[in-house]
Order: structure tokens, then C-alpha cells, then sequence
């Protein structure tokens, strides 16, 4: 692949690419660092001055946050976990196991990611309730699951399909059964992409927002994100207290893409390549 020709115009490209999608971001930051009284200010300020923790106090300081904190960590690791035990044999059966219907099934899984979460939202409100799984930790779970599912199975098929199918007939040959085989031969080949799949199940399970508003009611279940409508009032929005839970809610996100980031693009992108 031959150079470009002027280099520093496409980082010059990329660099204001970059800019308009970090902008609500920054804006959320320095919202969050701006005094209350100048938030609505009519000239606003690019650069809060004086900064204060004013709104990080407010936000702390709110009743239930940390109970909505602990919530989103359980039900975000229980989606990861949920995922994972779902998605590793199914992907495996559809990357190796010869079976009528597996071209049918991949379709159905990339239907499954077209339609909004809201379309979702009022059957599966109708079935947990008759399961008896609304307000709890397991209902949002399983929600939460329906969307990491069928981009996980999509994400690990091709990469499994990496792994040389020799290995495997190597290790039946032993005398080890499929279930030996997922777990004592393909899986640790696999990690990159089992850690992108975990990351990205984690990092849709704390951020998802309609199924934790439409199947718990009850603030000892609900996620974090659901706390943020505490703060848009019939009479006004603190936007100062909800742009600081906003960012601290942000925190995690970051923390996970930065640890995980480079199994993330590896896995995604050997997902693209071997598809």
C-alpha cells in the first residue's frame, strides 16, 4: 500500500472526526465541573472557570446512587456470565457441528440486532411477568442477554473456526468428548476473543437503559442508568447533579474499554476478517 501523499491532512481529518464525537463527552465533563448558576448561563463557558465539585457533592450525595451502582455491577457481570455460558457452546456448535437449520440460525441472530430494544421491551415485560422475573435481578439479566447474545455468537463463529480443526480430531481421538474439546482445546486458543465478547457484554449490560425502566420498578433492582431520570424534574433538570452521575457512570466504561481495548479491536476484527 503505497503512502499518502499528504499525511497530515488526514490526521488533520481524522483529528476533527475525532473532535465532533468526543464533544458531547466533553461537554458532560465540563458541565459537570461548572458552577450550578452558570450551567444555563446565556453565554456559556468552553471552559468552566472557577471549577468546582459542587455537583459531584450533589451527586454523591444522592440517596440510592451507590444501591444503583452495586445493581448495574451485579446485573452487568451477571450478563457477561449469562452470555458466555450461552454463546461459547453455541457458537462452537454452529463454527464446527454439521446440522440442518445453522445457516437459518446465524440469519436469525443478525435479525435478532435490527429491531429497537423497545419492540423488545412489552413481550419480554409480558413473559417475565408471567414467569414472575419482573423486579428481579435474573429478569433484567436475561433482557440484558437477548441483546449481548447474538452479537457474541456473531463476534466468536469465526473465530472458533480459526482454530485448526486437527487439534480437535487430535483430542476426540484420545478419547476427550466435545465438551472436553470447547473447553480443554478451543477455548484457550480463543481468549482474545472471549475477552472481546465479555468486554463488550459488560459495557452493553451497564449502559442499557429501556428494560431497566420497563421491567423494575423497584429502586433495590434498578440499574444506574434508570437514576438519571431522579434528576429531570415536572419543575426543572439538575443539570449539574445529573451531568456529574453521568460521568461517574462513565468511569467504569472508560476503565473497562482501556483494560480490554486491545482484545476488543483484535477480537472484532478477526470476527470481520474470517466472517
Amino acid at each position: 500500500m503505497r503512502a499518502p501523499r499528504h499525511p497530515w491532512l488526514l490526521t488533520a481529518a481524522a483529528t476533527a472526526v475525532t473532535a465532533v464525537f468526543l464533544l458531547p463527552v466533553y461537554w458532560m465533563v465540563k458541565t459537570s465541573l461548572t458552577r450550578p448558576e452558570r450551567i444555563e448561563a446565556p453565554d456559556p463557558q468552553w471552559v468552566p472557570g472557577p471549577v468546582t465539585g459542587e455537583n459531584y457533592s450533589a451527586a454523591l450525595g444522592y440517596e440510592g446512587l451507590t444501591r444503583a451502582l452495586l445493581n448495574s455491577l451485579v446485573i452487568s457481570s451477571g450478563v457477561v456470565a449469562l452470555t458466555l455460558l450461552l454463546g461459547v457452546p453455541l457458537a462452537y456448535a454452529l463454527a464446527r457441528v454439521r446440522m440442518r437449520g445453522s445457516g437459518a440460525m446465524v440469519l436469525a441472530l443478525l435479525v435478532a440486532q435490527l429491531p429497537p430494544a423497545i419492540v423488545l421491551a412489552a413481550p419480554l415485560f409480558i413473559l417475565e411477568r408471567r414467569a414472575g422475573l419482573t423486579d428481579t435481578y435474573l429478569g433484567l439479566i436475561a433482557a440484558d442477554t437477548t441483546l449481548t447474545l447474538p452479537f457474541t455468537v456473531i463476534v466468536l463463529r469465526p473465530v472458533m473456526r480459526g482454530v485448526s480443526p486437527e487439534l480437535e480430531e487430535a483430542a476426540l481421538v484420545d478419547g476427550c468428548g466435545l465438551p472436553g474439546v470447547l473447553l480443554r482445546v478451543v477455548l484457550p486458543l480463543m481468549v482474545p476473543g472471549v475477552v472481546a465478547a465479555a468486554g463488550l457484554s459488560f459495557l452493553i449490560g451497564w449502559g442499557e437503559f429501556l428494560f431497566g425502566l420497563t421491567l423494575a420498578q423497584s429502586p433495590d433492582v434498578q440499574p444506574v442508568t434508570v437514576l438519571l431520570n431522579a434528576f429531570v424534574g415536572q419543575h426543572g433538570t439538575s443539570w449539574g447533579a445529573l451531568m456529574a452521575t453521568a460521568t461517574l457512570i462513565s468511569v467504569p466504561v472508560v476503565c473497562v474499554f482501556a483494560l480490554f481495548q486491545r482484545f476488543i479491536v483484535g477480537g472484532l476484527t478477526t470476527g470481520s476478517v474470517r466472517g
